[in-house]
């Protein structure tokens, strides 16, 4: 079982630059998109249908153009949850969740704090989600949360972690909550396989960045660690280019849960 998470930024954009042919030729069980910037009505859905993903499922933000979160599955589940009913984070369209008869998989987008008052606002968010996901969490037996988290974790998940110790994505609050996170019962699903430095899954349009793998590694699936067993592989799809993020990915045994 193949899953994928790309935040898209844009997925009408997404798919003008071939995202229908790439996941054709990828073929993931289930697909979790982050930062869709669209309301399903504005989005030709039969595209993915046509392809397999007739379980798709759409949340977007209260704003148009803005956030929201997609979950696209070859399988239907038994469950969708729109949300997490923290009334202020759902308004922003940042996480849906799909439940299969024992596993739950998690399409998140936590939002960046570019500004002093995002920052706050973001900072808030963690906390809340803290709180929601240790619930879940003990809840769910096989819990997947993939997405863009806009925190790199440690110093080898950005290219010059000195010049950027200042700044959102890589503060030690932000930091300290991931660290956090994890500490709930998650693994990072990219490191129990690649220690190496330069993956990132993130770079900026700016200064040819992504010529010159100046990234951040912000977008991760965590899986409850309980699901240890069951992880086969986890990649980041770097050569993928239809957004300034990359897809990443996971394949779990054959002893899927589903």
């Amino acid at each position: 079982m193949k899953i994928i998470s790309y935040n898209v930024n844009g997925i009408r954009a997404a798919m003008r630059k071939g995202l229908i042919d790439w996941l054709i030729s990828e073929k993931p069980d289930v697909v979790c998109l982050q930062e869709i910037k669209a309301m399903k009505e504005q989005i030709d859905v039969r595209e993915f249908e046509k392809i397999g993903y007739k379980y798709n499922y759409w949340f977007s933000a209260e704003k148009k153009g803005y956030s929201g979160v997609a979950i696209l599955s070859l399988h239907k589940p038994v469950n969708v949850e729109f949300g997490t009913n923290i009334n202020y984070m759902d308004l922003e369209g940042r996480n849906i969740r799909i439940d299969f008869r024992d596993l739950s998989i998690m399409s998140l987008y936590l939002p960046s704090g570019t500004n002093l008052n995002r920052l706050e606002f973001k900072l808030n968010y963690m906390q809340e989600f803290l709180d929601y996901i240790t619930l879940l969490n003990k809840k769910i037996k096989n819990l997947v949360i993939a997405g863009d988290f806009n925190i790199c974790h440690k110093a080898i998940d950005i290219h010059d972690p000195i010049r950027n110790k200042n700044v959102s994505g890589f503060l030690p609050v932000e930091r300290e909550w991931l660290q956090k996170f994890i500490d709930i019962g998650f693994t990072d699903s990219f490191r129990v396989f690649n220690n190496q430095p330069h993956k990132y899954s993130w770079w900026t349009y700016r200064a040819n960045a992504r010529a010159n793998n100046k990234g951040w590694r912000i977008d991760y699936i965590m899986i409850s660690n309980k699901m240890l067993e069951l992880l086969e592989s986890s990649s980041i799809l770097s050569e993928v280019k239809h957004s300034d993020h990359c897809p990443i990915s996971i394949n779990l045994s054959k002893k899927n849960p589903i």
